[in-house]
Parts: C-alpha cells; structure tokens; sequence
C-alpha cells in the first residue's frame, strides 16, 4: 500500500497518464463495450468473421446497454489506479443491469476463464460467452451471483452504497469502488445511505469512493438528479460532507485525462485522510471524504440515431437500443456498424484472445477486481472466538417460576464476542440496542460516530463499534456488505420494522441460495437477525408496531436458506444465539421479546431441546408417555408458551381426566417434512410429539397460516387447530394483546376441549368458566388499565 508521504508525488502521475497509458485503457474499453454489445445481441459470428446476418441473432434480446459503457469506463480507470498504487479494490455496479460490462471486465481480466474454464479466451469462449447471455441455463442479465467480484446483487436498486459501507467496516486497507446510477440514486434506501461516511472511522475502517454516474435517463424518462442544476448536485452532496469532484463530457481521449485526473485526487485525499488517522495526528473531526460526479451519455458510443429518432443520450438507450434485428435488415446493418466502430481486429487475436494491448490494463492476480477474495468473503472469514454460553445461563429451578429478561442475557454474551473480537464482529440496530437490552456491549465499546459529539452523549465516539442509525435500511445493508466481506454480526430490531427492510432479507437469502450452487464460491457468516419488541409485548405502542410478517418471507426461501428460530426462554436464546455466531450462509430468523418473561429451562436442558428442535414439556401436560393424548397443546414463540403452559395447568387442574400433552417448538424449520427442509424432523419423531391423529392445538407467534403451510404434508395435516397473531391490535394490555387475537389460555383451552378426542365431565362447565373470565379481563382492563393480578403475576408453581 502506498502512503500519503508518496501519495502526493502519485497524484501528479497519476492525474497525467501518458498516451500509452491512454491508449490501452481506451482499447480494454473498447474491448468491454464489444463484449457487452456481442452478449445482448449475438448467437453466433462472435469476432464478426464474417457478415452478420439474421442467423447470428439471439431470438430474443435482453440485457441493458445505456449504463454499461459507463461502467465500464470506470472499471478500467481503477484498475490503472490499482496497478500504479498496488490499491486493494472491490469494484460494486450500483446499476446492476450493466451486468453484461461487468462479465466482460471478468473475461478481460481472465479471472471469468479461472472460475469457469469452458468459458475460454478465444473464439470459442467468447461464442459461449455471448450465448449464456441472459438466456436459459445461463446467467442473469444484471450483475449478480455468477459474476466474479461481485458482492451485490444489483437486479434491485438502492443498496449499492450501504454494501459498501458494510464491506470497508473494520477492512482497512480496502477501497469500495460504489457506482451509483442516477435511477437508483431515487430510491429510498440509496437516499438515505449517503450518511455512512458519519459512522466510518478512517483509523480502522477501509474507504467507499462513491461515484455518481449521471447519464441522464432510467427505463423511460429522466431522471431527477441528471436534470437538476450542478450546482444544486454540488450542494447536496457537500451538505452531506462529501468533497464533490465533477467530470463531463463525451469527447476522447479527453474523457480519459479528465477522470484519470480526478480518481488520482480522490485516491490521494483518501491515503491522506487514513495516514493521517493512522499516524496519530488526527483530531477526531469527520474527514470530506471525496466523492465523484461523473456525467457521461445514456448509451455513451451506441447507435446515436436509429429510425430517425434520437437514441443515443436519451431513455431509449437504456435496454436494447436496436430490437428489431433479428427481422430488420436496416437494423442489423446498424448492429454491424456500431460493434466494428470499436475495430475488434486491433482488440482481439486471430484466436480470439485480447491482445496485449488489451491484458496490459489489467492489474495482476488478487489484485484484479473480479479476482479479490473481498468479494468472495468465506475465503477471508476468520471464525469468531466464543464464550462458553453456559456462563450467562439463567438458574430455573423450576419451570415458570422467575423471570429475567431474556435478550440481557444475550447482550452479554455479545459483549464478551465484542472484546475477543475486536475487528470482526459487529452489532447493527436502529437507535434500539439498549431498548432491546443488549445495552451490556456498551461496557466494552461505544456507538460509532463520526460526527461532533456533546457532553450529553453516552457511548458515543468514534471509536465506536455498535452501529446505531435510524435506518433499517443501513443497518441491514450495512451488514450484508460486512458479511459478505467476511465477518461476522447481527442487526437486532422492533419486530414489525423489520418489514422495512424485508425486500433486502429476500434478496440476500436468494444470493446465498444461488452461491450455494458454485463451488467456487465460499461460505460466509450467516445474516443473523433478531427480533425484540414483538407484536405480543408493544405494551406502549399501538398496531402500527404490531406485525410479524418477516416470518413469512423467511420460511419461503430454500430449505438451504432460511431459518426461524422462537427461543422460549433466555436459555434456549443463548443456545440459538450460539448456533448462529457459528454457522455459515444462512438467513437466522430470531425472535424473542425482551420484557421480564417466565424461564422455562435449565441450561443443559435449553441445548438439548434446542438441538432436537422441539420436544415435549411432561412437566407441563398430563401425558403419560404410554399412549396417545386427547389433545396436544403445541407452541412457538415466548408469549404464547406461556400462554398455552397457563391452559395446561388450567386443564389438568379443572379438567384432570383430560390428558393433554404440551409440545414446545423452538425450530420452526423441524415441522417440515426432511424432504422439505434439511431441518425438518423425520416421520418418527414428529408422531413421538404430535401422534399420527390426535387434534393439536397450536398457538403460534405469528400468522397461523404460516403452521398450516409448514406442517403440509404431515399426517392428517388438517388435525392442526392455530392461534396466532390475526391482526388485531392496540396500545393496550400484554394479556389484552392475546385475548384480542384469541389466543388466550382461555381460548386454547376451549379449543382444547371442542376438538379433543373425547369429552370428560366437567367440559362444558369449564368452557363457561373461560368465557366469564374472558368478559372478567374485559371490564378489568377498561376499569383499570393492567392486567387482572392472577394473570399478570402468573406463575407456573404458584400453587
């Protein structure tokens, strides 16, 4: 790496590359906008052997031109700069259909030959290149999964910027290229995602060179920041504590001076920023860390006019510029002309391979940005050191008779992960940490900032390590970068504000689901995400805080993928919690609350029922083990275990002949079928703990139609009964919030009763008793705004 006492003396070289220097990142351009054009259009006759003709057409053209000459402009300006600087760089295509400019960089560079050899540098290779385009059994049109050197998965816009972020996160010595595309600068998340340079710490954290690609157009019409006057751009940007450098035009080579010279000041303020942070001469202020504005044509070098309609700079650049070739003769003269405009016969061999002219741009091993392992982070990731989760296990003596609160106990646990890993675990949560009760990491860091700082502040500095943004956005792409680089953490937030960022859960668990099926790609730490302030237990809240639909998203994705986890207790928390900081390239769903709640299980118990996934609770029911149940009562999720713990103890005190059996699911993964989901428990034991046709009562955390989904397939599937959260809701009481969707002890009992096997004396007279305590709580709660006391001091052994 170089540093900033030789950064200055680069800057002058590298502002000013020689004409050799110019012509041969012109011709690697030039070469990337061939190959980019050949894979949208081209079959066959991929080195233009020969005439094109109708027969060389793909039958149907897909992929988008107008951003990718842009792309790739960039691309070859940074790896002048990785070569002349030895610079580490991970290169992220916010306009993520320019796909097909960022396979040909990977090609260029022959790290596209490396990892998929059939894919070879001649001829041969570059027809099956074209062909694999965009087409069935190929790869996708935007820059995703298959493509060397990508963490970012661009089909949906907005997080090109919270990955890079996330990727430079306690990664030093690397530079995030970010290309921004103005379409996706107007998306919510991109917009508020300018902010990160306020969290970054230029001591311990790598660098983001944001570059705001200006081309003028989106899918069919301007776009808001391209028609904006510059220096109302300038302003933005300085407003956000960027320092602004421009560059416009089209005209070459003037194009490649006027950039060259300023990425060289940009890389030059960077080195200079983190030398001095390194040096010790900083005085803690947030640095203007550089940002560049680049304004070039919607399809920059395409056809410019087609049909005597303006196309080149407009809209209709954007996709496929010429799509009547395959049946226009016009047309297809056109194709012809604009892919010989590049002279392929000086970019490429008589084999086909990129002449040397060409390779000379491209850096050398590691170095190449479609060759870093940054962008392959299972080959950087270092396991966390772990503490022994038996130290922080909650005494039971017996079950249900205290309470903790539960994800104290896990903040604990994180904060001793925080001290013996101190640059790969972090903990991302919007403004919520210590209201979740993980605030015991605050012994052992402080919230990062970068930003002034007053007297009032508590753990806040910019040495900092937790990252607290109100953007659910942020923390969780924050995250995703940080993982997908190779380390480790979790973003912990209010559960129906999960929601807000459940677009970018689907879309990481659809990148691990693909990266599964290469082997070339490693595995990397797993997207843990925890749930607190539930839609059980908002108890100051109203329903707009109320609503567990990331569940849903998450049990959809593949058996590979997704996995939800309902801890019932603080100990069987810390077992899960355990689990997730070990494992790899999975989605970990964990929901708890975080107010006191009743404890369950010892802590050898807790990881033997986590292990196993569910289990039944004899303490809890009267089964004896020997023969089938009337009914059995199951459960997941904290609030409404207790709730269906409370009617077992209501059943076998008021009802006694009726035997009932209590089944606790900790796993929601364990109810699929194994065929269905790796996780899901085999037939054998789901009849040990649900029988083959006895009705189960099942009272679920979330929407009861997500137990029903689950356990399709199962014996006799329509024996399952669910209560569950049915969206009614309020600011109101904890015991109101399960009466309300009933799914209360009283209504389970009375499920209990209507579906059980057989009906002992006494059923009906109980039913009535559940209904006059049901009108009981009602007036109670009105009258006095808390629970009844028997239900809010509840306990399991209250005798």
């Amino acid at each position: 790496m170089t540093t900033s006492s030789g950064a200055q003396d680069l800057e002058d070289t590298l502002s000013t590359p020689t004409s050799d220097e110019v012509a041969v990142m012109d011709a690697w351009w030039r070469a990337n906008n061939y190959l980019t054009v050949g894979q949208i259009y081209l079959l066959d006759n991929p080195l233009l052997r020969e005439p094109l003709s109708s027969d060389h057409i793909k039958p149907r053209l897909l992929g988008h031109w107008g951003t990718s000459p842009g792309l790739a402009f960039v691309y070859v300006h940074a790896s002048r700069l990785i070569q002349r600087t030895s610079q580490q760089a991970i290169y992220l295509a916010g306009p993520g259909h320019g796909g097909p400019a960022l396979v040909a960089a990977g090609y260029l560079e022959g790290s596209y030959t490396e990892t998929y050899p059939q894919v070879t540098q001649d001829g041969v290779g570059m027809r099956r290149l074209f062909r694999q385009f965009s087409a069935p059994g190929g790869i996708p049109s935007h820059v995703s999964v298959p493509t060397p050197g990508s963490i970012h998965e661009g089909g949906e816009l907005g997080y090109v910027l919270v990955h890079a972020f996330g990727a430079v996160m306690d990664n030093p010595n690397l530079l995030a290229l970010a290309v921004v595309g103005d379409g996706e600068a107007e998306t919510g998340p991109l917009e508020g995602s300018w902010k990160g340079i306020s969290f970054l710490n230029p001591e311990r954290d790598g660098a983001v060179l944001p570059i705001l690609h200006l081309n003028g157009a989106k899918i069919a019409g301007p776009t808001v920041l391209a028609r904006k006057d510059p220096a109302e751009v300038r302003a933005l940007f300085e407003g956000h504590g960027y320092d602004v450098l421009e560059v416009e035009g089209e005209d070459l080579p003037g194009m490649h001076y006027r950039f060259a010279g300023a990425l060289a000041r940009a890389w030059t303020a960077i080195r200079r920023i983190q030398d001095e942070a390194r040096s010790g001469s900083w005085d803690g202020s947030r640095p203007r860390w550089p940002l560049i504005v680049l304004r070039t044509p919607k399809g920059w070098t395409g056809p410019d006019v087609v049909d005597g309609v303006q196309v080149a700079g407009t809209w209709r650049a954007h996709q496929v510029p010429l799509s009547g070739v395959k049946g226009d003769e016009a047309h297809l003269g056109l194709l012809e002309d604009w892919m010989r405009s590049y002279r392929p016969e000086e970019l490429f061999d008589e084999t086909g391979a990129p002449r040397e002219v060409v390779a000379r741009a491209n850096p050398e091993g590691v170095l190449r940005m479609s060759a870093t392992p940054h962008a392959n982070g299972g080959l950087l990731t270092r396991d966390l050191e772990l503490p022994d989760l038996r130290s922080y296990a909650v005494p039971v003596t017996a079950p249900g008779s205290s309470r903790a609160e539960s994800t104290r106990k896990l903040g604990e646990m994180m904060r001793d992960v925080y001290a013996a890993n101190d640059d790969r675990f972090r903990l991302f949560c919007p403004d919520e940490t210590n209201s979740n009760r993980l605030g015991a990491v605050f012994e052992v860091t402080d919230r990062a900032f970068a930003e002034r700082t007053t007297p009032d502040d508590v753990s806040l500095s910019r040495d900092g390590r937790v990252m607290e943004v109100l953007s659910e956005h942020n923390c969780h792409g924050w995250l995703e970068g940080y993982t997908l680089t190779g380390r480790h953490g979790w973003f912990a937030t209010y559960e129906a504000f999960a929601m807000v960022s459940a677009s970018q859960t689907i879309q990481h668990g659809k990148w691990l689901q693909e990266a599964a099926h290469l082997p070339w790609r490693a595995k990397i730490p797993s997207l843990n995400i925890l749930l607190t302030s539930t839609a059980w237990r908002n108890d100051h809240n109203g329903f707009s805080h109320q609503g567990p639909g990331l569940i849903q998203n998450v049990i959809t994705q593949r058996g590979n993928v997704g996995r939800v986890y309902f801890p019932p207790d603080a100990n069987c928390l810390l077992s899960v919690a355990d689990h997730c900081f070990r494992s790899r390239s999975y989605v970990n769903l964990v929901v708890i609350d975080k107010q006191p709640q009743l404890q369950w299980l010892s802590i050898d118990d807790a990881v033997e029922h986590c292990a196993r996934g569910a289990g039944v609770w004899t303490w809890a029911g009267t089964d004896d083990g020997e023969s089938d149940p009337d009914i059995v009562l199951a459960c997941a999720g904290d609030v409404v275990t207790m709730e269906t713990v409370a009617a077992a103890q209501i059943l076998r005190e008021r009802l006694p002949a009726l035997r009932t059996r209590v089944v606790n699911v900790v796993d929601l993964m364990a109810l699929p079928r194994p065929t269905d989901h790796p996780h899901g428990m085999e037939d054998t034991l789901f009849r040990e703990l649900f029988t083959d046709h006895v009705d189960v009562v099942f009272a679920f955390h979330g929407y009861p139609g997500a137990i029903h989904q689950l356990v399709h397939g199962r014996p006799d599937a329509d024996r399952f009964r669910v209560r569950g959260f049915i969206e009614e809701g309020t600011t109101t009481t904890p015991f109101d919030m399960v009466v309300l969707n009933r799914a209360s002890r009283f209504h389970l009992v009375i499920d209990a009763i209507n579906n059980a096997r057989r009906t002992p004396a006494g059923a009906a007279e109980l039913k009535t008793w559940c209904h006059q305590r049901l009108a009981e709580h009602e007036a109670y709660v009105v009258e006095h705004l808390e629970d009844m006391p028997d239900i809010r001091d509840w306990t399991l052994n209250e005798g």
